[in-house]
C-alpha cells in the first residue's frame, strides 16, 4: 500500500506541483488567438499626364469669354462716351496771354468747333490757323480742359525796331521777322535809318544784312538804354549810333561785343548824367564827352 501512494505523487516526487507540467512552451500564452495576417497595401494608381477632362477645362473658357466680353463692352462704353454721348464735348474756348491782340481776334482765327467731340479736335491745327492769320502771334498752346473746354495761350512778338515805310511803321522781332504794320510808333521801340548807300561797305552787305546787324543791336540793349533809344542809325556794318533822348548820342560800332558794351554804356550814363555823347566802340575803353 505504501507504494501505491508515492506513485500517485507523479513524476517529479513533489506532490501538487506537478499540475504546472499541462503548461505549453515557456513564454507562450494558451489563452491568446493567434493574430490576423496583415493585408498587403494596394498599390497607388499612377498620376495622369495627358490633358485634363472636357468637363475640367469648361469653367476656364466660360471665364475667359466672360472676360473678354466685359472688355468689349468697357471699351464700347469709352468710345460712345468720348465720342457718342454729350458729355464731352467743347462748350467753351478761353483765350490768355494776349497785349495788343483782343481774345475776340484770336476766337475768329482758331474756329474751335464748339460742339465737337473734345478728344477728336486737332489740336495742332488750330495752333496753325492761329499763326497763320494773326502773324503777331509767335507762339500758341492749344490745350484741352476736360470735360468741355478749350484754352488758348497766346505768346505775341515783340517789336525791337521799326521800319518807317509809307508814313506808316513795320515792326520787326528780335528774330528779324517783320510781323506787322501800324499808323502809330509803339512806345520804347527806336526806328531804324539806313544810311549805307555811299558806304563802301555796301557792296559787300545789303539792306537785308544791315537790318538783321540792327535788330542784333536793339535786342541786345540792356532794357533801360532800350527804352532811351529813339534811333538805330546804320552807316555801315561797323558803324552803328544811336540816338537817346534829351540829345544824346551813343557811337555802338559794330554788332559784336554787344553784352559788353551794353554794360559800359550804363556805367558811363551813370557816372555822366549831363554828357550828351558817348562812344563805346571799344567796350574797355568807352569815352564820354559833352558833360
Amino acid at each position: 500500500m505504501a507504494g501505491a501512494t508515492t506513485a500517485e505523487r507523479g513524476p517529479s516526487g513533489r506532490g501538487g506541483k506537478g499540475d504546472k507540467g499541462a503548461k505549453g512552451p515557456k513564454g507562450a500564452k494558451g489563452a491568446e488567438a493567434p493574430k490576423a495576417p496583415k493585408r498587403p497595401k494596394s498599390p497607388k494608381p499612377p498620376r495622369r499626364s495627358g490633358p485634363q477632362r472636357p468637363g475640367r477645362a469648361l469653367p476656364r473658357r466660360v471665364r475667359l469669354l466672360a472676360s473678354l466680353a466685359a472688355a468689349v463692352l468697357l471699351a464700347a462704353g469709352v468710345v460712345w462716351a468720348l465720342y457718342g454721348s454729350s458729355w464731352l464735348r467743347v462748350e467753351r474756348v478761353t483765350v490768355s496771354g494776349t497785349e495788343v491782340l483782343t481774345p475776340e481776334q484770336v476766337l475768329a482765327a482758331a474756329a474751335v468747333p464748339v460742339g465737337a467731340p473734345l478728344v477728336s479736335v486737332d489740336t495742332d491745327e488750330i495752333a496753325g490757323r492761329v499763326r497763320g492769320r494773326l502773324p503777331r502771334v509767335d507762339s500758341v498752346d492749344v490745350v484741352r480742359s476736360w470735360p468741355h473746354g478749350i484754352a488758348l495761350k497766346v505768346t505775341e512778338r515783340k517789336p525791337v525796331l521799326l521800319i518807317k515805310k509809307d508814313g506808316q511803321f513795320v515792326e520787326v522781332d528780335a528774330s528779324g521777322v517783320r510781323f506787322d504794320t501800324v499808323r502809330q510808333a509803339p512806345a520804347h521801340v527806336p526806328v531804324l535809318e539806313l544810311a549805307a548807300r555811299d558806304s563802301p561797305s555796301a557792296r559787300r552787305f545789303d539792306a537785308e544784312r544791315l537790318l538783321r546787324e540792327a535788330v542784333g543791336i536793339a535786342g541786345s540793349l540792356p532794357r533801360p538804354i532800350a527804352e532811351e533809344t529813339l534811333q538805330v542809325t546804320v552807316r555801315s556794318y561797323d558803324s552803328v549810333v544811336l540816338r537817346l533822348t534829351k540829345g544824346r548820342t551813343v557811337v555802338w560800332g559794330s554788332g559784336e561785343l554787344g553784352e559788353a558794351k551794353g554794360k559800359a554804356l550804363t556805367a558811363l550814363l551813370k557816372a555822366s548824367p549831363k554828357a550828351d555823347h558817348f562812344d563805346v566802340s571799344v567796350p574797355t575803353a568807352p569815352a564820354v564827352s559833352g558833360s
